[in-house]
């Protein structure tokens, strides 16, 4: 979708009804996007049979893209009757399971030559129509989704804070985990907070900014071993006053050590206790002694302890939370990156179309889908931006322990660019993994 979009440029909300039904495994293997596009950006003439089909697809130029208008063309240019036509309706979704749809295919050809139709046309009519049994959508159903995909590129652009705000609130779904949906919010120029044990609710939320626009509040959902109940425990203690310290936090909450060791690990108690070195010493300091073991007296003041460097705080930021508020992890491997002649996404994107590019970046996604003729895609991330691979089954058989494990992948291709989409078709795959040092942290972590 995120590549067809600058191709088809939608204009109107009937565009985004067609836009959801086209990117299918019908109309895919129907070889019905390809003539869709190029009849829309007018590099092909938009041609019809006869004026009854003319009726059925003009809305899609010429191109059946909806379940309803094969059926349709059934009826009109092959003379099926309405019992027929649902027939084809019903093998759509079985002939594959079923065997076939041999004697459809005989009375659907003849009935079209018949009245005056090209053998071409009927057999492509045909082809299309065993698209349909991949999967393809009816107008209605594509119209639902096209509202979702209206109101949700309105949200993500009116109100980013909100939309980021909710969609973190409703994982685990869909391709992208909170960290990418955090920096995408941040490019938009959204301020997102700190999970923070004196502002956080369980759910993150919505606060007052020095602009128009609201800050988005990192959630307690995120710190992981914190429970649910806990965290509810701690803002309802919260609401009734204040914390003075990290020892009144645990007691008016009534927190255990494992929350306060999560809390402690996600950098909140900062606020309080300082950093996260700091804030692990003082919980330390209030677990209970083992039984008939005496309790040992804490100092007051403080130790000495410094700050985790900089590439501690990141690692420690994903296994805690999943995500980061400071710098790609990549940003801090520039150097190393660069002395591999290895490009940012930013200047893979400035590649001429044709050129060869190296690239490394952590795997945001990876998806074969099963209309895609065993090709894989992949999408990295750094800290300039996305890289799309596309992988051919050669090179992920090749490369298939590298494509499924690596952290850090990195690819070497060459660069393809169609309607200001572009693509790295990758020839070789790299694991760079090794790379991040003390930043490894469990892959599933950077995604």
């Amino acid at each position: 979708q995120m590549a067809m979009l600058p191709r088809l440029k939608p204009a109107c909300f009937y565009d985004l009804v067609i836009e959801v039904a086209i990117v299918r495994p019908g109309p895919i293997q129907g070889d019905m996007v390809h003539p869709y596009l190029r009849r829309r950006q007018g590099l092909e003439a938009v041609t019809y049979p006869s004026a009854a089909v003319r009726e059925v697809l003009g809305r899609t130029l010429g191109v059946p893209i909806f379940q309803e208008q094969v059926i349709k063309v059934a009826t009109v240019a092959a003379g099926f009757s309405p019992g027929e036509a649902d027939q084809v309706r019903r093998s759509m979704a079985a002939w594959r399971r079923r065997g076939g749809m041999t004697g459809l295919k005989e009375r659907l050809i003849g009935g079209m030559i018949e009245r005056g139709y090209s053998e071409a046309f009927a057999r492509q009519i045909y082809r299309q129509i065993l698209g349909f049994g991949e999967y393809g959508f009816p107008e209605s159903h594509a119209a639902r989704f096209a509202l979702l995909f209206y109101v949700s590129a309105w949200l993500k652009h009116h109100e980013p804070a909100a939309f980021c705000s909710a969609l973190i609130n409703s994982q685990p779904m869909g391709f992208y985990a909170p960290a990418q949906l955090v920096r995408d919010a941040r490019r938009q120029g959204v301020e997102v907070r700190p999970v923070d044990v004196r502002a956080s609710l369980w759910d993150c939320s919505l606060e007052a900014a020095s602009g128009p626009d609201p800050a988005l509040r990192l959630g307690l959902r995120l710190v992981k071993g914190l429970s649910r109940q806990a965290a509810c425990r701690l803002v309802a203690a919260r609401e009734a006053a204040p914390w003075r310290s990290v020892a009144d936090l645990a007691e008016r909450a009534a927190l255990g050590r494992r929350d306060l060791q999560a809390l402690a690990g996600a950098d909140a108690l900062a606020g309080l206790g300082g950093n996260r070195h700091l804030a692990a010493w003082q919980v330390a300091g209030l677990s209970r002694p083992l039984p008939l073991a005496p309790a040992l007296p804490v100092s007051a003041a403080p130790p000495l302890l410094p700050p985790p460097r900089e590439g501690e705080a990141i690692a420690a930021d994903y296994a805690s939370l999943g995500l980061t508020l400071r710098r790609h992890p990549l940003s801090l491997l520039r150097d190393r990156l660069g002395q591999l002649r290895l490009l940012t996404a930013a200047e893979v994107g400035r590649v001429p179309a044709g050129g060869l590019a190296a690239t490394a970046g952590l795997v945001v996604n990876r998806q074969r889908p099963a209309s895609a003729n065993n090709v894989t895609f992949v999408t990295l991330e750094d800290e300039t931006g996305y890289v799309n691979l596309v992988v051919y089954k050669r090179v992920a058989d090749r490369g298939r322990k590298t494509l499924l494990g690596a952290a850090l992948l990195g690819a070497v291709g060459e660069i393809q660019r169609e309607s200001g989409v572009t693509h790295l078709v990758a020839r070789e795959l790299r694991d760079y993994s090794t790379l991040l040092g003390d930043l490894v942290v469990r892959s599933r972590d950077f995604r």
